[in-house]
């Protein structure tokens, strides 16, 4: 079982940078597949970026891409989400999600997800 847990949500100035970190516990990020997911009020959960097991390959939602990096840090077993330049357009509750297998880009089929970080960029 891997418990997930998001940190470093808050309010954030448009243009600005804000970082979120997702601690992993019960097995490594270096043998999981991970990803952030966000939800925005009366939308459904969205694709923000992901990375296959090892890191060798990343991808990420056309809304994002070019403005948002994910990375991990397998000492700290945590994974992160450097949000450059947020725009109003990004407030949502921002998920991190991990699977023991691989998994499709974009797919939401993770079988561990965390409690979610409201993230919340003023105009």
């Amino acid at each position: 079982q891997v418990q997930l847990v998001e940190s470093g949500g808050g309010l954030v100035q448009a243009g600005a940078s804000l970082r979120l970190s997702c601690e992993a516990s019960g097995d490594t990020v270096s043998r999981l597949a991970m990803a952030w997911f966000r939800q925005a009020p009366g939308k459904e959960r969205e694709f923000v970026a992901g990375m296959t097991w090892a890191a060798f390959r990343t991808f990420y939602g056309d809304s994002v891409q070019g403005r948002f990096t994910i990375s991990k840090d397998s000492a700290r077993n945590s994974v992160y989400l450097q949000m450059h330049n947020p725009k109003p357009e990004d407030t949502a509750v921002y998920f991190c999600a991990a699977n023991p297998r691989p998994i499709a880009p974009g797919s939401k089929e993770y079988d561990f997800w965390g409690p979610g970080t409201q993230v919340t960029v003023s105009s």
